[in-house]
């Protein structure tokens, strides 16, 4: 899984769920045991009651393992829901058990209390995530785009290293390069092969000419497949490059990182690296 593809209500989520295991070793009750007394029934923690082992603990991991699986495999559903609808509704019931319990303790531990602050922030984090922006901001920041070398005299600017196209000299068609010195129209060629090429250039370039570039999205977008199917392929994720390879219709056929290509419908407001 890209790591640059989760937010930050993703990386609050994976914490609380990191707390709420921590939290299954402690003790359940804070019972003070008196001396010379055998109170090993009380400093149980949650692997010794399984019901409260799953019904609360693993439940909230599971959840939360439900949501993050959902951001590598956006659109994946199991009985007609998608993986982080299952994952919230854990994370929530997860919550709720925990709630119920702590007051039907009467004493409870540190492994009850930790454990009702790991569940209330991690079900927070599942619900919210969707609502709150800042929560669906990147988790890291995305790289810079591949650098262009600075273009030497009379060579086109973006033409560098790591643009596709190559490099190219200004005035060349590509793969007809021109000598050194040779003005825009003098590539050496016979006089009447120029009007032909001279063409293309004073008519802009053809319809179907598309130069690939690196580009990223301002929010989440889905990635749908080329065969026109209704479910997304692949979640495009801010802070995250990915190649345009071609242009189909209004939107772009992307690839991502891992190799696959889809279409990107909407592409308002993406930046071009």
């Amino acid at each position: 899984m890209n790591i640059r593809s989760l937010t930050r209500g993703d990386g609050v989520v994976i914490g609380a769920a990191v707390v709420l295991f921590v939290a299954s070793f402690l003790d359940l009750s804070g019972y003070d045991c008196p001396s010379g007394v055998d109170c090993s029934g009380y400093s149980a923690n949650a692997w010794d009651s399984l019901s409260i082992l799953m019904g609360i603990y693993l439940a909230g991991i599971i959840g939360a393992a439900l949501l993050i699986v959902s951001r590598a495999m956006p659109g994946r559903k199991v009985v007609g829901f998608e993986l982080g609808q299952f994952g919230a509704a854990f994370t929530v019931y997860a919550l709720w058990t925990m709630f119920w319990t702590i007051i039907d303790a009467g004493d409870a531990g540190a492994g009850l209390i930790l454990g009702l602050l790991a569940t209330l922030v991690l079900a927070g984090g599942a619900v919210a995530t969707p609502l709150v922006p800042a929560l669906k901001a990147p988790l890291m920041g995305a790289p810079r785009p591949p650098q262009a070398v600075q273009p030497a005299y009379g060579q086109q600017p973006g033409q560098g290293y790591g643009y596709p196209g190559g490099q190219q000299q200004f005035g060349a068609q590509p793969g007809q390069p021109q000598p050194y010195g040779a003005q825009p129209g003098q590539s050496g060629q016979p006089e009447h092969q120029q009007p032909a090429q001279q063409a293309p250039q004073g008519g802009g370039a053809p319809a179907g000419d598309f130069t690939p570039f690196w580009f990223a999205v301002p929010v989440a977008r889905p990635l749908y497949g080329e065969d026109g199917a209704p479910n997304p392929i692949a979640e495009l994720a801010p802070g995250t490059w990915y190649l345009a390879v071609e242009q189909r219709g209004p939107g772009l056929i992307a690839q991502t990182q891992d190799g696959r290509r889809g279409v990107l419908q909407d592409t308002t407001g993406i930046q071009r690296g």
